[in-house]
């Protein structure tokens, strides 16, 4: 019997890893965040920021390992 494993070609970046924020030359900004529409109750964006600011919900940010190689080679 054999067996096929896929390899997927995506890495996850997470706060804190190196390339996880990207630099124009004067605004650090993270690759990934949290958009919480203006339409969410009140009641419901307390809860997800108490959970961000809690750190049980993260941002992470996936990029192909492609990008990711071009990312390490331009450092």
């Amino acid at each position: 019997m054999t067996y096929t494993v896929a390899r997927t070609n995506v890495k996850s970046l997470r706060p804190g890893d190196p390339h996880f924020t990207i630099s124009n030359g004067l605004v650090l900004t993270s690759r990934a965040s949290f958009e919480i529409s203006r339409n969410c109750p009140a009641e419901y964006k307390s809860i997800f920021i108490t959970a961000i600011n809690a750190g049980w919900i993260k941002p992470v940010a996936h990029v192909t390992e492609e990008e990711y190689m071009v990312m390490q080679l331009s450092n």
